[in-house]
């Protein structure tokens, strides 16, 4: 639908922000988001300057009848940070960020990214469980659950998080915390962007850094069952200080990988240790003693670098397309799929990747938050990218499918933000027992669906 340029024009009197239309300039380069198979054309994008913004965006959407998505890092792998025709709210330049290292907490704007927050905290030794891609924007990847390498030390980002300033489907700013409003805080800790736009996050901070000890480890993938093994034997025991990653890769061209293993297939782990490196020495050497590694950059480094050292595996605007499961081990008929999924990958960009849960974030009872079960296991993603200009789409999305189908009768659940193209099927395979729960907050909150371009949690009865 068309934007009428007196209702723009009306806009402009009172949002402080800048408003883009299709044609002027800036709007293409805001458009676009992290995953470039997505290429959606909004009919306004509001790029915010505060959060008096985002409540006049979204009254104005209300008032003209408009689809809005919202917009923070970009990440999402459905693309649902960008719509057609509607109205793009654009978090992205909002990016204020305060540290309190005495109460080792920090607050941090809607459109922050995880390496800006990293080396805000950085800067006073400390961290909270975040992303690994250092330009995953702190809103969709908190809201969903929060995965990182401190998790089984630290628990999930949503185990950290404090307080979400919510601007709401009326346009009202809500303070939420634990204390203000616990449905509506529990429903934020793992429900996305069903209840509204968080401007703001709390998180609790932890002394970590600012050298670690950490890297990758490399094996030939003749040598993935032996790794695999030892790392399911060794997961569920594991220290709460290791945190483990596990990826059947090709090899990158790194200067730590040997020339005639670049683009080969391989077995990785990253190993994180988040206390005392003698320790951490002790508590890998029987994940690092496996085999034979070809590389082997386990060492003291520091933790923003970690956090940013699988940046370059996923660049802006390459295609990408994933499918997910929630594996409460790494069984030998699974590792025989992921090698046989190694064997046929369609794309030089395919992989199978993913975390060892347990520890901190396993000692937190199930239904603490809206975040999915939180027992041992392996959260799997099967993973492809592919160039702009490539023609097979199709089939490297029917690879990951495929992979995905086999995996079925061994998963029991995804984690949220890993949920792809899977639709309604998705969300109740993420929630399980708690999507009647999340369905009453919906019901309370957004009873019009409001915010429904995300994993989306439709209103439900007992509101």
């Amino acid at each position: 639908m068309t934007i009428g340029s007196n209702a723009v024009s009306e806009l402009r009197s009172r949002f402080r922000g800048a408003l883009l239309r299709p044609g002027e300039e800036g709007y293409d380069e805001v458009r676009r988001v992290w995953n470039g198979a997505v290429d959606r054309r909004p009919g306004l994008i509001a790029r915010c300057a505060g959060t008096d913004d985002v409540g006049t965006a979204v009254r104005f959407a209300r008032t003209h009848g408009l689809e809005v998505s919202v917009r923070g890092g970009g990440h999402s792998i459905a693309g649902f940070s960008v719509c057609d025709d509607g109205l793009m709210i654009d978090l992205s330049t909002m990016k204020a960020i305060r540290v309190d290292p005495e109460a080792r907490t920090a607050a941090a704007a809607g459109g922050v990214l995880w390496g800006e927050l990293d080396r805000a905290t950085q800067a006073h030794a400390l961290a909270t469980t975040g992303g690994v891609i250092s330009h995953t924007g702190i809103g969709g990847l908190t809201l969903g659950g929060g995965l990182g390498h401190l998790m089984r030390k630290h628990g999930l980002t949503v185990d950290n998080l404090l307080a979400v300033d919510l601007v709401t489907a009326d346009g009202a700013l809500r303070h939420v915390t634990e204390q203000s409003d616990p449905d509506l805080f529990w429903g934020l800790r793992g429900g996305g962007g069903n209840f509204g736009i968080a401007t703001r996050f709390e998180y609790q901070l932890h002394p970590v850094g600012p050298m670690v000890l950490g890297g990758p480890v490399l094996w030939p993938l003749e040598d993935a069952p032996q790794v695999m093994a030892t790392v399911r034997e060794v997961a569920p025991g594991a220290p709460d200080e290791l945190g483990i990653s596990v990826a059947l890769i090709p090899a990158p061209p790194a200067p730590f990988v040997p020339p005639a293993r670049f683009g080969q297939p391989a077995m990785a782990l990253i190993l994180v240790w988040a206390g005392d490196p003698a320790e951490g020495e002790k508590a890998m050497e029987p994940l690092r003693k496996i085999g034979t590694p070809f590389a082997d950059v386990v060492r003291p480094t520091p933790y923003a670098a970690l956090q940013s050292m699988l940046d370059a595996g996923a660049p802006h605007g390459r295609h990408y397309y994933w499918k997910a499961h929630k594996l409460p081990s790494l069984t030998d008929e699974v590792i025989d799929i992921f090698l046989r999924a190694m064997d046929s990958a369609t794309s030089p960009f395919a992989q199978v990747n993913g975390w060892a849960v347990g520890g901190a974030v396993s000692r937190v009872a199930d239904d603490a938050t809206a975040v999915g079960d939180r027992h041992e296991g392996f959260e799997m993603s099967v993973t492809v990218g592919w160039a702009p200009s490539d023609p097979d789409a199709e089939r490297h999305k029917a690879w990951a499918r495929e992979v995905w189908h086999d995996l079925q009768p061994h998963g029991e659940g995804v984690y949220a933000n890993f949920i792809s193209d899977e639709g309604a099927s998705g969300v109740e395979y993420a929630y399980g027992s708690r999507l009647e729960r999340l369905r009453a907050l919906k019901a309370v909150h957004d009873p019009d669906n409001f915010f429904h371009l995300n994993n989306n949690i439709p209103p439900g009865p007992g509101g």
